[in-house]
């Protein structure tokens, strides 16, 4: 687990009838990677997702942090649920300032690696959430946004 340095929640009302929730987790260990899966499902089972759906958000989460550790060393990912009177869901946001992806393109297909893994990371990651997005360049950092949303 990690330590209270590492996590930190903030709420507020983002509009009338909306509640918002972010779950801050620094990334830089494999502890941290467990930190941040487990907060984003609780989150999700909060918010009325399946057990499955949860667990695909955490897997999502976990693949994110993942790269964080990998390539960046360290990062953070932000967990924010969102409760709306249009829409209930939960969006995550991997950042870090590491080297970047040079080729994004190639990095989102099946079976690219640069670590020797299976390649699986980000299209898996895109194929597990609603919406994804990925902002990086060679030298510039990462920051992938993910959202799923809940269905009503």
């Amino acid at each position: 687990m990690t330590d209270d340095s590492s996590l930190s929640i903030h709420s507020g009302a983002a509009a009338a009838k909306s509640v918002a929730v972010e779950i801050c987790v620094v990334i830089r260990s494999d502890a941290d990677i467990v930190a941040a899966r487990q907060s984003g499902r609780a989150q999700a089972i909060k918010l009325g997702f399946s057990l499955s759906d949860s667990t695909l958000i955490a897997t999502a989460i976990s693949e994110l942090a993942r790269n964080i550790v990998v390539y960046a060393r360290q990062g953070e990912v932000l967990l924010r649920c969102v409760n709306s009177s249009e829409r209930k869901g939960i969006v995550v946001i991997a950042r870090d300032a590491g080297p970047g992806i040079a080729d994004i393109k190639l990095a989102l297909q099946d079976g690219f690696s640069t670590s020797r893994g299976l390649g699986l990371g980000l299209p898996g990651v895109r194929r597990l959430m609603d919406e994804f997005e990925l902002e990086s360049g060679n030298g510039k950092g990462t920051v992938v946004t993910v959202k799923k949303w809940l269905m009503r």
